[in-house]
């Protein structure tokens, strides 16, 4: 395995971390990893007050005038090139960090999410990490690796409860499917993409944009849209 930079002690994502014992990586049915208790516990409360305040539910492009200093250290650290040779050397890609990074934040759901996919053929990797202190105990919401698009039951490996410090990643394939039953409420998560191309975050960034827009003007009606959503619902790409 490849030697992994180590950060220093004041960053909060540390990927040396990612060598706990209870780190699972995989390469069937396709490359993920799964990971817990990666950060510190003393930085819950800060993030927690430094999270963007969105008004409406999804994913958006990250903006650092939107955040307070512990996100945006935070996001600093998930897209320092030490994580990316984290990430890549557990995956099986070669010099990730030579991939555009694309980062996003949510800070709520409606039911409309979650469905089955598998990514875009943009993305070359894709992260999570979860910032949820608690979580109802449900599996509504608990992000899930998938055998096939058409049953969110058939798991590769067991559901992941979006808690505080879990992160996973995976690697991008045409059966690289994932997705969670549905879920509405604060569910806050960051994700870092790794792209092939400088163009696609352009685009990815500009969609993001006029989608926010979007939810502002329509929320209701996506909300309302999004109570209908199957169990197994997916979109395949």
């Amino acid at each position: 395995m490849q030697v992994v930079p180590r950060l220093s002690d004041s960053n909060l994502f540390d990927p040396a971390q990612l060598d706990r014992v209870d780190t699972q990586v995989r390469s069937a049915p396709f490359h993920f990893l799964v990971a817990s208790g990666q950060l510190p516990e003393s930085a819950q409360a800060r993030l927690r007050e430094d999270f963007p305040k969105y008004a409406s539910a999804g994913f958006f492009p990250y903006d650092d005038a939107e955040c307070g200093p512990a996100i945006n250290a935070l996001v600093a650290d998930l897209t320092n090139p030490a994580v990316a040779t984290a990430v890549g050397a557990r995956l099986g890609i070669d010099n990730l960090g030579q991939y555009p990074t694309l980062v996003t934040l949510c800070r709520s759901l409606n039911k409309r999410h979650g469905t089955i996919h598998t990514d875009s053929r943009s993305k070359v990797a894709t992260a999570l990490l979860y910032l949820n202190e608690s979580w109802p105990d449900t599996s509504d919401g608990c992000l899930r690796f998938l055998r096939r698009i058409d049953n969110i039951d058939d798991l590769a490996a067991p559901e992941v409860r979006p808690l505080y410090g879990n992160f996973v990643v995976f690697k991008r394939a045409d059966n690289s499917f994932h997705g969670h039953l549905p879920y509405e409420g604060e569910r806050r998560v960051i994700q870092v993409a790794w792209l092939t191309s400088e163009d696609e975050k352009l685009r990815k960034t500009q969609r993001g944009k006029l989608s926010r827009l979007f939810k502002k003007l329509l929320g209701g009606l996506d909300r309302r849209f999004g109570a209908k959503r199957g169990r197994n619902a997916a979109h395949p790409k």
